[in-house]
This record gives C-alpha cells, sequence and structure tokens, in this order.
C-alpha cells in the first residue's frame, strides 16, 4: 500500500467533481503534488507545467457515452507526451475487453468505479514503481545513444592492423547479426567491455540496453537481488520493489564482466537464466521471462576452473557458442603506434591542448614497452602526458612506464607488496603459468591468486 511518505506526482482527469473529491482525500497526503481537472482537454496544459509520475484518467466524458473511447484516445495522448507516465484508467463500466485493450495499448492498470480504497492504493503504488523503473529504462536508453555515437569513434580500437585484430574482426563480422552466446577471453585491459559494446552497436538489439554487470564486484550476499530482482518485504533491506539487471537487459544485451568469479553455489542460477530465459525476483512465486543477448567475460582460465571443479561445465559450454580471444598488447606490437596516436587525438580534444605530437625518441620509447596493462595502461600513460605537456610535442620523459617508477629505495628495503609481487611472478615463471600449479606451490586457493595476480597486473 501507498505510505504516506508524499511520493510521487498524479494527475486525477474525471469529469465528476465528487469522484475528484475523493480521490483527493484519499491522496491529497501521499503524493508530493496533486492535480485535479474536469475535463481532458486540459491534460496537455497540465503536461507541459509538471512532469506527473501517474495519471489517474476517467474512460467516459461526453454524457450517454460509455464506450471507453475518450479514455483510449486521451490514453495515447499522454503516452506520446510521455511514455514513462503510468497511466491508471478509471471507469464504472467493468469490461475485460475494454481492460485489455487499455493495457495492450500502455496503461498499467484498470479500476473500476465504485473502487476500493486499499486496492487503489496498492496500485496507484505499483503505477509509481513502475514509473521508477520505466524513468531508469530511458535514462539507460539515452546512454546507450551516447555509448553508441562515442563507440563509433572508439571502435577504432578494434580496427587495428595487425593480424591478430584483421582475423577477430573477421569473426566478429560472421556474428554481429547473431544472437549466439559469446565469451570473451583476453587479460585485463585488453578492451573485452569494449568488445562487448562493440557488438551490441552492430547487433539487431542495438536500439535496447546494453547492460554490464562486473562480478566481481557484486557480493555473494546480494547477487540474486542484483541480478534477478526482488519483491518490496522479501528480506529485511528490500523497502520496495526492485527489477533485477538481468530484466532492464530484456531486448538488449547482458554483459557479464569477470564470469569466473560466480561463485559455484550461483552458478546454478545463472544456468536457468540461460536454460529457460526466465528469471525469478526474489519473493516472486513465478518466473518472468526475458529476451537477452548474452556476452560474458573473463581473464582467467575456465576449462581449468572446471577441471578443478570451480566452475560447472555445463554453464562454461552455455556461455561459450563463440569465443573471442583479444590477444595482449605485447603479442601485436603493430597496433601500439596507432593505439597511442588515437589516445592522443582523443584526449588532447578532451583537454582542449593544442596540436600535439610524439618525438621520434618518444615513440620508440612506447613501442619498445611491453605494456603488461595493455590498453588500459597505454591510454592512461597517454592521458597523463597530454594533461601534464607543456608544449606541442609529448617527450619521452611525459610517458611515465611502470617499470620505470620503482625507486631504488624499494628495491633495498622492499615493502611486503612488492615481496608478494615478486614472489607470486617467480612461482609463475616457474610452473610456466600454470595456475593451479602456481597456487599449489603458494599454497593459496586460485582464487586468491586470480586476486593477487589481479591487483599485480600480472
Amino acid at each position: 500500500m501507498l505510505a504516506k511518505d508524499k511520493k510521487g506526482k498524479i494527475l486525477l482527469v474525471d469529469d465528476n467533481q465528487s469522484v475528484l473529491n475523493s480521490l483527493k482525500l484519499l491522496l491529497s497526503d501521499r503524493s508530493e503534488y496533486l492535480e485535479c481537472l474536469r475535463g481532458p482537454e486540459q491534460i496537455p496544459g497540465a503536461l507541459k507545467k509538471h512532469e506527473f509520475d501517474v495519471v489517474i484518467l476517467d474512460m467516459n466524458f461526453s454524457a450517454g457515452v460509455n464506450s471507453g473511447d475518450e479514455g483510449l484516445l486521451w490514453l495515447k495522448k499522454i503516452l506520446n507526451h510521455d511514455a514513462a507516465i503510468s497511466v491508471v484508467l478509471l471507469t464504472a463500466y467493468g469490461s475485460i475487453d475494454l481492460a485489455i485493450k487499455a493495457v495492450k495499448m500502455g496503461a498499467v492498470d484498470f479500476i473500476v468505479k465504485p473502487w476500493d480504497n486499499k486496492k487503489l492504493l496498492a496500485t496507484l503504488s505499483s503505477a509509481l514503481r513502475l514509473r521508477e523503473s520505466a524513468i531508469e529504462l530511458r535514462d539507460l536508453k539515452k546512454k546507450q545513444k551516447q555509448i553508441n555515437r562515442t563507440h563509433i569513434r572508439n571502435g577504432n580500437i578494434l580496427q587495428a592492423r595487425s593480424p591478430e585484430m584483421k582475423s577477430l574482426n573477421e569473426q566478429i563480422d560472421k556474428i554481429v547479426l547473431t544472437d549466439v552466446n559469446i565469451l570473451i577471453l583476453g587479460e585485463s585491459g585488453t578492451g573485452k567491455e569494449v568488445l562487448a559494446q562493440e557488438l551490441h552497436r552492430r547487433s539487431n538489439r542495438r536500439d535496447g540496453a546494453f547492460i554490464s554487470v562486473d562480478l566481481g564486484a557484486v557480493g555473494e550476499t546480494v547477487f540474486e537481488s542484483e541480478l534477478f530482482g526482488h519483491k518490496r518485504g522479501s528480506f529485511t533491506d528490500a523497502k520496495e520493489d526492485r527489477m533485477g539487471r538481468v530484466q532492464v537487459a530484456s531486448g538488449g544485451t547482458l554483459f557479464l564482466d569477470e564470469i569466473g568469479n560466480v561463485p559455484f553455489s550461483l552458478q546454478a542460477k545463472l544456468l536457468t537464466l540461460i536454460q529457460n530465459k526466465t528469471v525469478t525476483p526474489i519473493g516472486v512465486d513465478h518466473p518472468v521471462p526475458v529476451d537477452i543477448r548474452l556476452i560474458c567475460a573473463t581473464n582467467m582460465d575456465l576449462e581449468d576452473m572446471v577441471s578443478e571443479g570451480l566452475f560447472r561445465e555445463d554453464l562454461f559450454y552455455r556461455i561459450n557458442t563463440i569465443q573471442l580471444t583479444i590477444p595482449a598488447l605485447r603479442e601485436r606490437t603493430t597496433d601500439i603506434s596507432a593505439f597511442a596516436h588515437f589516445f592522443l587525438k582523443h584526449y588532447q580534444e578532451k583537454y582542449q591542448k593544442e596540436k600535439l605530437e610524439f618525438t621520434r625518441e618518444t615513440l620508440e620509447k612506447v613501442t619498445g614497452y611491453s605494456w603488461p596493462g595493455n590498453i588500459r595502461e597505454l591510454k592512461h600513460a597517454i592521458e597523463r602526458a597530454v594533461i601534464m605537456s607543456d608544449s606541442c610535442t609529448i617527450l619521452p620523459e611525459d610517458i611515465l612506464l611502470a617499470e620505470k617508477r620503482q625507486s631504488p629505495l624499494l628495491i633495498r628495503k622492499p615493502t611486503l607488496d612488492f615481496v608478494e609481487k615478486e614472489t607470486i611472478k617467480a612461482a609463475l615463471q616457474n610452473n610456466l603459468g600454470n595456475i593451479s600449479h602456481t597456487a599449489k606451490e603458494l599454497s593459496i586457493t586460485r582464487q586468491t591468486l586470480y586476486a593477487k595476480i589481479y591487483k599485480y597486473g600480472l
């Protein structure tokens, strides 16, 4: 039921003053703003003055007419003005056919006069929550359009010269218009999310939302609520209904980054989502259908994790219909110069600098470095150089590299982090990069080892 917390802006439209008076008495202390209109012709003016969350609209205004056509006409006009407004239709003539027609046109519910106050308040509360979800989705679509515009430019990151990237782009061209599940592999900083966004931008779902979820940052206790949503009151902190990220992504693309970090106990829920194309929010007793294109990414060795019993084999095959691997930057050195110039131009425009250029020595320094942090590290290095530059050229000393920042003092008196990093690096080398053997040698779990590798950029 709608709480008395002054929530939402509500517009009441009915030609019966007694109806308006009753609604006003019921809702005035429960709404942030309340306006009453006797005639529908006043609706356009009211919508221009205020951004209403809910419109409670009578379906019949002309004497002797009870077809509901007027209500449907104004419903259409209201939604044409703002598709996110929740419209609740009010009529003295209950009709299932009319109710279905109204809902198909975009109404959120249908109430028959005389109404039950508790039911009306519950309906209004649901309408307000739907309004919040609609606004969230609208904002996400706006952001998606911005992402699309940005990636028309940033997509150049994927259009590289190396044979490795040319091969990757050939694979991309073959799958962009399909809905197959895709697993993107690559080291941290190689641009896995950029690739996922590009796949979405070029897909048939480009007008839908692109929802990215970093599973490495989602705690086990909030995993279900974050992804699948929950119903108000389903647990202690569930103070209102919440639509999960999966439902928000319906009609678009769901990108699950760091898929290898999902606890084994929760992997079955992801498998159910993929198999049944449904989610069941916490506190809801029935599944909700969703229509998503699933893209996952990881820098972990999932096949190794499957053999170790840390990742479900059936889930691995479900998310891995097509596998795309982004090579590390050190494996495609012919792309470094192009990336460096791309970021130089981008940050020059962003920070409104005069035309900048690399000196020959600077470009040699950039192309001769291994870039263990991949494109992300290169990007940050160029951004810093642009910000700090006082001339029209980027000098070698403007490009700070990780291996050059190490102080001699640290070598003589190493910190605990330094010792740990070097120990892990040595163990990885001794075991030829095998995660399981390295973790066993260090007496730590594989997940802890992955976290340390990520922390130290190994």
